[in-house]
């Protein structure tokens, strides 16, 4: 039986001091790593090196990570190599336009690299359950959602959901973890344009919500933003 190759992650910030730091923890951990200063060398050095997991800083000069991320994002070769984005601009209007152009996940600087290791272990972890690429069925606690059959059960239990309500849930598992705002709802599940009403999306999440029922508190608000299905469970409150 062949051994795995180490996984390739591709370092981007003009700052060196934070490439080297970060690969240095990378590497002590078995990953082989690329480290990028200038921000326009970044796409080429991605399509030579086709890595595994991209960090990618996104106040740099000329060419910033959120540009670095939509052309990624836009190369057959590249769209779904994950990206985590570690940055400076921590404001929450930042992370989420982070995440809404395609980023999965968002650290702020200063980091902890301990933390940065977990992110990029989970990540690719999740990336190498076979089950993840077109899965059949998205869980979370005991909520099961059945793409094929289009069912949703509970603890075993069948729940009956409006078409859209399947599809709003469907869209949030999918994105588990990821704040998804309401505009992105409504263009997502009901191809509205960004000016119709977003308290349709409000409705809806609260219909959802007493119909998943002692599982609802997986599916979060995010205060003036949106929703989000939870990466862990809420704790009980003591």
């Amino acid at each position: 039986m062949s051994e795995q190759k180490p996984k390739k992650i591709l370092v981007v910030d003009d700052e060196s001091d934070v490439t080297d730091l970060v690969a240095y923890h990378l590497k002590a951990k078995g990953f082989v790593v690329q480290a990028i200063n200038d921000p326009n060398r970044s796409i080429g050095a991605a399509r030579s090196f086709v890595p595994d997991l991209v960090i990618l800083d996104v106040m740099m000069p000329e060419l910033n990570g959120l540009q670095i991320c939509r052309m990624l994002r836009a190369d057959p070769t590249l769209n779904r190599v994950p990206i985590i984005f570690l940055t400076a601009k921590a404001e929450e209007n930042d992370r989420v336009q982070g995440l809404e152009i395609g980023a999965d996940d968002y650290i702020s600087k200063p980091f902890s690299t301990k933390e940065l290791l977990l992110r990029v272990q989970t990540i690719l972890r999740r990336l190498a359950d076979p089950r993840s690429e077109a899965a059949a069925k998205l869980s979370v606690g005991t909520i099961v959602l059945d793409i094929e059959r289009h069912e949703v059960s509970i603890a075993g239990k069948p729940v009956e959901l409006t078409a859209t309500e399947f599809k709003l849930l469907r869209l949030l598992l999918e994105r588990r973890g990821r704040v998804q705002t309401r505009e992105h709802l409504l263009l997502n599940v009901w191809n509205y344009e960004t000016e119709i009403e977003t308290r349709t999306v409000d409705t809806h999440v609260r219909r959802l919500r007493e119909k998943l029922g002692t599982e609802a508190d997986w599916l979060e608000t995010i205060r003036g933003v949106g929703y989000r299905i939870a990466e862990r469970r809420p704790r009980d409150p003591s």
